[in-house]
């Protein structure tokens, strides 16, 4: 008896966390001035916990084992940042780090390694994406399909930031082009390549039981790359 009202409270929290989520993406991208991305981004995660919090356990979404994930989160880091640094010493992946996002002075490098990319960035996605949205979505389909579904949207989540792509990396301009057949193909690829990057955290959060782990991890994607390329820019 209790089954429909569970199910419907379950549909209604879901819905909303996807609401906040489409309605924080395109404010972040397209309203919000750069100064509020931070706090907007990092109030933002903590509402969708709150409201997964109503049909789900911190355990649930990831939010313990908060030293295995450390553990886990430490060696993620060395390897992320061994492997980026590598890419550096290949002329494939060399010009890759050539960003016109990268410009700023050493200000500006402080803010987006230390501020934006980890508070901004890696905690709401991290959260919504590997912590709210697969808990949530493996309560009715299972953990596999749950974290394809979190997977997908995290695809879609890096639509409008893709819109730009061309106009600010020269590898991207050079692959895929310029004009609208140039900015569909690189949305493509970035949707693509953001689902399939968002399969392999989903199965680290599973992995060491915490969202912690990939946390770290996207900190040391994002934060260390910018790093390297704002060094190689400079």
């Amino acid at each position: 008896m209790d089954a429909q009202p569970e199910r419907r409270r379950w549909q209604l929290v879901t819905g909303g966390v996807l609401l906040v989520v489409a309605v924080a993406n395109v404010m972040s991208n397209r309203v919000l001035p750069g100064w509020a991305y931070a706090p907007w981004n990092l109030a933002v995660a903590g509402a969708i916990v709150l409201l997964a919090r109503q049909a789900t356990t911190l355990e649930q979404i990831g939010f313990t084992r908060w030293r295995r994930g450390l553990a886990w989160g430490a060696v993620l880091f060395v390897i992320t940042t061994g492997l980026l640094l590598l890419a550096l010493t290949m002329p494939a992946f060399n010009e890759m780090y050539h960003d016109r996002r990268v410009s700023g002075g050493a200000g500006e490098w402080v803010y987006q390694a230390f501020v934006r990319i980890p508070l901004g960035t890696a905690v709401l996605e991290e959260t919504a994406f590997r912590a709210v949205l697969p808990g949530l979505f493996a309560i009715r389909w299972g953990v596999l399909r749950g974290s394809l579904a979190a997977s997908l949207c995290f695809g879609l989540w890096h639509v409008l930031p893709a819109l730009s792509l061309n106009e600010v990396n020269p590898t991207a301009t050079r692959v895929f082009g310029t004009g609208a057949a140039g900015v569909a193909a690189a949305v493509a690829f970035a949707v693509a390549g953001t689902l399939i990057a968002g399969l392999w955290w989903c199965w680290i959060r599973y992995r060491s039981g915490s969202i912690v782990a990939t946390i770290i991890a996207h900190i040391a994607t994002n934060s260390v790359a910018y790093t390297i390329a704002w060094t190689v820019s400079h």
